[in-house]
C-alpha cells in the first residue's frame, strides 16, 4: 500500500526520478518546505526541476538528477515531446463530452484566468470523458500547451468546473480533483511510460476503482 499522504518516489532512473506530489503541497517552498525540497530530502541529493504542478494538483513530476539531464528535459518539454495526461472530475454536465478546447488565456480576478475566443497564442487541450455514476463524470485531459491553470480554465469553459476547485466555481469537496495521472516520452532513445492510479481523495479513488476507468489504464494508446 502506498503512503499517499506525502511526497514519495514513484520511479527511479539513472538521470532522473519520477515523484508523486500530493495535493496541497506547493511546488517551491512558501511558508514551509515545498515539493522540490521535500523530494531532495527524500533521496538525499540535489535535484533539478523541469516542469511543475499547481499546489492543488496531485500526481507525477519528473526531477532531473543533473544539470545535463535537466537541459535534456527542458528541450523535450519545449518541443512538446513529453505526453502528459491528467484526470479531472466534475459533478456538472459538460457542454460536450470529448474534443478540443482552444483559446487565448487572460488574467482575471483573484489570481484566476479566463479563456477567450481569440486564438493568438492559444491554450490547447484535448479530452475524453465518461460518466462514472449520476453526478460524477471523469475527464482524461491532454494539454498541448503549458499555460498556468490551463486545465482548470478549460474545464470551467466546458461548463464543468473541477470538483473542489472553488477558484473556478467548482462545487466544494475535500480537494481539487485534478491529478497528473500519466507521463510518456522518449529519453535517450528509450520509451518511458509512467502512470499513477493512487492519490488521496474519495472521489478520485472511486474513479480509479470503477470499471469505466479500465479503458484509460494506457492513456497513450487513445487517439489524441
Amino acid at each position: 500500500m502506498h503512503d499517499v499522504s506525502s511526497v514519495h518516489l514513484h520511479a527511479s532512473e539513472d538521470d532522473f526520478h519520477v515523484f508523486y506530489k500530493p495535493a496541497g503541497v506547493s511546488f517551491h517552498s512558501e511558508e514551509c518546505a515545498g515539493f522540490v525540497v521535500l523530494a531532495e530530502q527524500l533521496v538525499n541529493e540535489k535535484l533539478y526541476p523541469v516542469h511543475r504542478l499547481d499546489k492543488v494538483t496531485s500526481g507525477l513530476i519528473i526531477l532531473a538528477r543533473s544539470k545535463e539531464a535537466a537541459a535534456e528535459f527542458t528541450a523535450l518539454f519545449s518541443a512538446q515531446k513529453v505526453n502528459k495526461f491528467y484526470l479531472a472530475l466534475s459533478d456538472a454536465k459538460p457542454k460536450k463530452k470529448q474534443g478540443w478546447i482552444k483559446g487565448d488565456m487572460q488574467k482575471s480576478r483573484r489570481g484566476a484566468f479566463k479563456l477567450l475566443k481569440s486564438q493568438t497564442n492559444p491554450a490547447i487541450t484535448r479530452f475524453y470523458s465518461k460518466s462514472i455514476r449520476a453526478g460524477l463524470r471523469a475527464y482524461l485531459l491532454k494539454p498541448f500547451s503549458g499555460k498556468t491553470h490551463q486545465l482548470r480554465v478549460a474545464m470551467k469553459s466546458l461548463g464543468a468546473p473541477i470538483l473542489g476547485d472553488t477558484l473556478y466555481a467548482g462545487s466544494k469537496d475535500e480537494r481539487t480533483n485534478l491529478h497528473a495521472y500519466a507521463l510518456q516520452f522518449s529519453y535517450k532513445e528509450q520509451l518511458k511510460e509512467y502512470r499513477c492510479d493512487y492519490t488521496l481523495g474519495a472521489h478520485l479513488n472511486e474513479v480509479f476503482n470503477s470499471d469505466e476507468f479500465k479503458e484509460w489504464t494506457a492513456p497513450w494508446t487513445l487517439d489524441w
